[in-house]
């Protein structure tokens, strides 16, 4: 008979340690997967952290026999807007050997940390809200991760609904050539709207002001989209940074709309490609390697993870030509640069117009993840 599974919360340094070590336990066969920086892991969880001005957050781990079996996380955010009345409750973090009593011993240590702090459903994975990397990869395992993307071995899913979550949105992820002959319709709309649409990349020596409008457009670009939940100034602010140091101003693409701000568009070069062979460090050689690959454009991939297109021109032909607009502008110089594959993510199942424009670029549907919830009891 196994032993009796203990799930506690992470809380001194030796806990922490073993919480970011143990998916290397779970991945260590695994071809497609990318460790993580460590340094990325550990900033996540810092209490400086932007996200945790509005959010709280607790890291649990199960073991049995001395050893750590699963791990998995708890949060709530309090810009998470109520539905139906029911306050909703993350999970995230999630990993566990293939065994179903070590996941339900954890979802249910989650759940009972939720329902006291007031939630009466619980929804993920997060990473640790929506505006991180978030679902559980249930298709498309036989290529890595891009950049800010999640891995998962096939028995998640099987785990996570052995403990009683349902899905309740899949977020896809499509991988676009950059060398695409532009639908001729797409062109034609374009033209027709040259008189009020202007693109231009973003101006990096005016890069406060740029994020700010960035911002803006993308609160109120996502506010109707299922599961929103706002990015504040500070929150902004440090994906910005975050992103400046191995962004250029060619992936980028802001759109005007007669003078006025009205949809963006930005393209980071596929970073996990970069730091497969790093083993999740940093130091003492890996910056100097991670930059010299940057430098010299060794990706060969990328991926658009913000993308956005204000609200009142979404379900008008010019709302269309400005997707389409921004896409073709930066792709160009992707392609310029060496890049050969695009991933656009994650869109919602649900954004069929945004999906139909991406298939009719060549896009093809290549990953998808899954968002699960059930009631809290």
């Amino acid at each position: 008979m196994a032993a009796t599974v203990h799930v506690v919360p992470v809380c001194s340094r030796r806990d922490w340690q073993s919480f970011h070590a143990f998916p290397g336990r779970i991945y260590a066969d695994d071809p497609h997967w990318v460790k993580p920086l460590l340094l990325e892991s550990r900033a996540l969880w810092s209490p400086r952290t932007p996200w945790f001005e509005h959010a709280r957050a607790q890291a649990f781990l199960a073991w049995r026999d001395q050893r750590p079996v699963g791990r998995i996380s708890a949060q709530v955010d309090d810009l998470q807007p109520l539905e139906q009345g029911r306050k909703i409750g993350y999970f995230g973090q999630f990993e566990c050997l293939d065994d179903r009593e070590i996941a339900r011993a954890m979802f249910a240590q989650a759940g009972r940390w939720l329902s006291r702090h007031g939630c009466e459903r619980v929804r993920g994975p997060y990473d640790l809200g929506i505006n991180q990397a978030c679902g559980l990869l249930v298709e498309g395992r036989d290529s890595p991760p891009m950049i800010m993307m999640g891995h998962a071995p096939a028995y998640y899913q099987g785990l996570i609904e052995d403990a009683g979550l349902a899905r309740e949105m899949d977020l896809l992820a499509y991988l676009l050539p950059p060398d695409f002959d532009p639908p001729q319709a797409m062109v034609r709309l374009l033209e027709r709207s040259a008189r009020r649409v202007r693109l231009r990349p973003m101006d990096f020596s005016n890069f406060k002001n740029e994020i700010s409008v960035l911002r803006d457009i993308f609160n109120d670009a996502w506010s109707a989209n299922w599961g929103f939940v706002p990015l504040t100034r500070a929150e902004f602010k440090r994906m910005g940074d975050e992103m400046r140091k191995i962004l250029k101003p060619a992936y980028t693409c802001l759109a005007e709309v007669d003078g006025e701000p009205a949809g963006f568009l930005v393209a980071l070069p596929n970073l996990n490609e970069l730091i497969r062979d790093l083993d999740g460090r940093l130091l003492p050689t890996g910056w100097a390697r991670l930059l010299w690959r940057l430098a010299r454009n060794r990706a060969s991939s990328a991926r658009v993870p913000l993308m956005g297109v204000r609200q009142v021109y979404q379900r008008g032909a010019l709302g269309a030509a400005i997707s389409f607009g921004m896409i073709d502008a930066v792709r160009r110089a992707l392609h310029a640069d060496g890049i050969r594959r695009v991933e656009v993510s994650w869109i919602l199942e649900t954004n069929r117009g945004m999906n139909s424009m991406i298939e009719a670029m060549g896009g093809q549907l290549y990953k998808r993840y899954r968002l699960y919830g059930r009631a809290l009891t």
